[in-house]
């Protein structure tokens, strides 16, 4: 199993790359949000000239943020820098439409997307808002077509995995894989604790903290935080904010901290409960079965004030 990793687009993120590439990881994966982080697309380039080994990608896009041949050219920018290590993820979206106010696409819609950009990085002429277009890059502006890139969907549903199955190279989701695909991502959110570490000691909850929250946000869109422990609490402080805005508070520092009102629910249970937090034993094991289970690559975040430190620290305990 490939052991990865993921980071949010930042200043910092580039260097993160290339220290986990020094420490063995297989791939790193970068959000699509730029409501909350950097743009996606600087930040791999970055991390590209800065490394030589390591596998780079968007994880995921939100085809609704980029018109497709901008996610073309960028794809082709990208593997010119990095040839032979550049993948992508691709979804209905996240916090990358939400923090917008607005809901996930239709699967329909991804998939026309990804079908389109098929065709363009393999260099053919395909129809987009009612008009041919094709990449007609000249030599020195970007990969050669045709550029083979594996895609990867971000899917947990029935129709998204019908859709992963029909045009996707593999499949991406959080915390739990999914059976069935040759190559199947899980991104995972925690920290390795030292023996006799408890989970809610303070450098435990700012590296894993961010992971246990990110629940509450993403089940709050769906109208069942409630459903977490200290739910409806936390759900009770969301409401107090204007209805227009609501969205905007729920997501604030998603995955790169802890907010005012996620504080509360961010403790030691909590993070043992919904992230991958636990000494080197009982996180191999945890590993072991995810394999198990069909996850073929494991994309882990590091947080907190040292992520050099949780890279390593996740490392050392994945074999690397």
């Amino acid at each position: 199993m490939d052991i990865s990793c993921g980071f949010a687009p930042s200043a910092a993120a580039p260097d993160l790359v290339a220290a986990a590439e020094q420490l063995g990881y297989r791939r790193a994966w970068m959000y699509d949000s730029p409501a909350l982080y950097g743009d996606v697309w600087v930040s791999l380039t970055r991390a590209a000239e800065r490394t030589s080994t390591i596998g780079l990608g968007p994880g995921v896009l939100v085809p609704s943020l980029r018109h497709v041949m901008v996610t073309a050219a960028a794809t082709a920018g990208l593997a010119e820098l990095a040839p032979g290590r550049v993948a992508l993820g691709v979804g209905t979206g996240f916090t990358g439409r939400l923090v917008l106010g607005q809901p996930a696409m239709r699967w329909s819609e991804v998939e026309a997307y990804v079908s389109a950009l098929r065709g363009l990085l393999a260099g053919e002429a395909v129809e987009w808002d009612g008009a041919r277009i094709q990449m007609i890059h000249p030599d020195g502006f970007g990969a050669p077509r045709p550029l083979e890139v594996p895609i990867l969907l971000s899917a947990m549903g029935p129709r998204g995995l019908q859709v992963a199955h029909r045009i996707g190279d593999g499949i991406m989701s959080v915390s739990a894989p999914q059976a069935g695909f040759e190559w199947s991502t899980v991104v995972v959110y925690g920290t390795v604790l030292d023996d006799g570490e408890d989970a809610g000691s303070p450098r435990a909850v700012a590296a894993a903290g961010p992971g246990a929250s990110v629940l509450y946000h993403a089940l709050w869109e769906q109208g069942m935080a409630e459903a977490l422990p200290g739910g409806d609490v936390w759900r009770g402080r969301i409401e107090e904010f204007d209805e227009a805005e609501r969205h905007l508070r729920v997501h604030e520092r998603h995955l790169v901290g802890i907010n005012e009102w996620d504080r509360d629910v961010v403790t030691a249970e909590t993070i043992l409960a919904l992230t991958l937090t636990g000494t080197e034993a009982e996180l191999q094991s945890r590993l072991d079965t995810m394999a198990a289970q069909g996850a073929t690559e494991i994309a882990f975040q590091p947080g907190g004030e040292d992520p050099v430190g949780e890279l390593t620290r996740f490392a050392r305990m994945a074999g690397l």
